[in-house]
């Protein structure tokens, strides 16, 4: 799957393992490093509550709750069940996310409303700034960085400019001391946005298992933690994010304040498919 793009090798590229009752956490865990995609989801059973279980695995290691990978799971099971229009609930270690699809051959538009926001707190400016190579005088004047989650942490950094932005260059021992003293936060996740405005762009940074820290083409997980920190600070209920342009994956990711949750959706395109012989 592509995920937050209606073009096929845009977005973020996502591989869906369909009946995974059987796989053990090893067998995961080596297929998502196998894949080298930046998340590879696993479909299990559902269970009372849930329509199905969703596993999602980083290449080193499971995620509590994420955004791409959910979205792109939804419509890979609609997909797979014939379904063009379908509302489902997830299971993840993070608890229970509805997510809604709607399928037009192989192009879907799908939604999902993440956990219960939780603000956990400010984070030294110098330090969170320098994780990308930047100076405190690159971040936004009136805005901190901040720790928050809506299923997953994430570290937030408001910039001052694009370029700014544009500038970043992760140092990859940084941003994995700060993304594990956080909590195993999932990225740094850069933004620039002007007060009342509708639209941020976006860079995310993430912790690999190799020698050098990672560019995110487009992080749903992330996200929804900016939507609900602009809605605290600026009042603004709805955003669109683009995310991914300087890796020539470019990415649309929209966002909307639904009571105390935060709604985050997208397109996605059905790539390829296949048989896995584990």
């Amino acid at each position: 799957m592509d995920v937050f793009t209606s073009t096929p090798l845009a977005g973020n590229g996502l591989a869906v393992v369909h009946d995974a009752d059987g796989l053990d956490d090893a067998t995961m865990l080596a297929f998502a490093r196998e894949t080298k995609q930046s998340e590879t989801t696993f479909v299990q059973s559902g269970d009372a509550d849930c329509d199905y279980r969703n596993r999602i695995w980083m290449l080193k290691g499971e995620l509590p709750m994420a955004g791409h990978p959910s979205l792109g799971t939804a419509v890979a099971v609609a997909h797979r069940r014939g379904e063009s229009t379908a509302s489902y609930v997830q299971r993840t270690p993070a608890g229970l996310q509805p997510v809604e699809v709607e399928l037009d051959g192989l192009v879907a538009r799908s939604s999902m409303l993440q956990e219960p926001v939780e603000f956990i707190g400010a984070l030294d400016v110098a330090r969170v700034a320098a994780t990308i190579g930047l100076a405190q005088e690159d971040v936004h004047p009136d805005l901190e960085p901040e720790l928050v989650s809506t299923g997953a942490r994430q570290v937030l950094l408001p910039l001052a400019s694009t370029d700014a932005l544009a500038r970043a260059k992760p140092d990859p021992a940084l941003v994995a001391a700060l993304l594990s003293e956080t909590g195993d936060a999932v990225v740094v996740y850069a933004f620039v946005c002007e007060p009342g405005v509708r639209t941020v762009d976006a860079r995310a940074f993430f912790d690999s298992p190799g020698p050098i820290a990672e560019e995110d083409p487009a992080t749903g997980s992330a996200a929804g933690p900016l939507m609900a920190y602009i809605h605290r600070h600026t009042g603004v209920e709805a955003l669109t994010i683009t995310q991914g342009v300087q890796m020539g994956r470019p990415s649309r990711l929209d966002c909307a304040v639904e009571g105390g949750r935060v709604r985050v959706g997208g397109e996605v395109v059905v790539l390829a498919e296949g048989t896995l012989h584990l």
